[in-house]
């Protein structure tokens, strides 16, 4: 294949992707919308789950050999998944009944490989699914495979995995960030419509902000990591990686909540996000944090982010420049993460 006609088609589909503010009946390929805009014409029955996957499957067909997102692809699994949700779906059906998505490859599928992208794991096929596995399961996604990954999540760029690198989907010479690279890259480029990844040092954040996509990291203990092959027990947290932020929210209203089999995890309330995403800014104070985050900034970069302060200043109550703790010369104390142990 011409790579600069591939390089034309991932770039289309990633500005497709961008116009994904638009009402889902105006736009006339279905892999353009939001989580959210394909729960609603599958809610309406104007698509199927089955018509979504085989869509899924075909785009993953036509771009996965460039960006090498996946590591594993379950095309027959999945495909039997969307019929059955075709098939019985109830009514009321939450957001991700039969909606295709994809998992980080350390997060364990039951009877389906998972290899945290490790030449030792290659073979791997857990018995048992992971705590969020079995949630996105009992809320009826359908599951297209596994993504790809830095070996074991150790690393920020997607090129570490001995699966080779994930590609980014804007420009293929570019990185996709990591550790959760081909879920970024996946998302991004319109194969699935969400996916899971981890983080404890940026893994779920950095490659959704170098593939266009929300990245979100949740705090410690807010989602299950029984079944997530570790990076470090004492930081690990699992978090969605979507188009938008409404589309995160819905993932975490069913990642989040207490594992009692995970003694991690909160026994808190879990939050309606959803609904949380409408409350009122007005009175909130953003603290700005420039040194050590600012520094060696890219100038595109750096005006995206200047853009971005200056549109807040007009929406909350204050804005106003902060100064942290010197990593270096702090000592790690539990009062300075909030953590009692009374």
């Amino acid at each position: 294949m011409d790579d600069r006609l591939t390089r034309r088609t991932l770039l289309a589909g990633a500005a497709t992707l961008a116009a994904t503010a638009m009402p889902a009946d105006q736009l006339s390929d279905p892999l353009a919308w939001t989580l959210n805009q394909a729960a609603a014409a599958l809610a309406k029955r104007t698509i199927s789950s089955e018509e979504l996957t085989k869509l899924c499957l075909a785009r993953i067909a036509k771009l996965d050999g460039q960006l090498n997102a996946f590591i594993t692809l379950d095309a027959d699994s999945a495909l039997a998944q969307a019929r059955e949700s075709d098939r019985r779906r109830p009514a009321g059906a939450g957001l991700l009944y039969g909606i295709p998505i994809a998992l980080k490859d350390n997060i364990d599928t039951a009877g389906v490989r998972t290899t945290a992208a490790a030449r030792v794991f290659k073979d791997r096929v857990p018995a048992e699914d992971a705590e969020v596995t079995r949630r996105l399961k009992a809320a009826g996604a359908v599951f297209l495979g596994k993504l790809n990954l830095d070996e074991m999540a150790f690393a920020g760029t997607g090129t570490t995995g001995c699966f080779g690198p994930a590609h980014n989907p804007w420009n293929l010479d570019r990185i996709t960030g990591g550790s959760s690279a081909g879920s970024a890259a996946a998302v991004s480029a319109g194969l699935c419509f969400g996916s899971v990844g981890s983080d404890d040092g940026g893994s779920v954040r950095i490659p959704g902000a170098h593939c266009g996509v929300v990245g979100f990291k949740t705090s410690y203990g807010r989602v299950s990591t029984r079944g997530v092959v570790p990076s470090a027990y004492s930081m690990d947290t699992i978090g969605p990686i979507a188009r938008t932020v409404e589309d995160a929210a819905v993932l975490l209203q069913v990642l989040a909540g207490h594992d009692p089999l995970d003694a991690i995890t909160l026994r808190e309330p879990v939050p309606n996000y959803t609904q949380f995403l409408g409350t009122p800014i007005a009175q909130l104070r953003v603290g700005l944090p420039r040194q050590y985050f600012f520094e060696q900034l890219h100038p595109d970069v750096s005006a995206a982010v200047e853009e971005a302060i200056r549109l807040l200043r007009g929406k909350v109550r204050e804005v106003r420049e902060v100064t942290l703790p010197d990593r270096k010369s702090t000592r790690l104390n539990p009062s300075h993460l909030g953590i009692s142990y009374a």
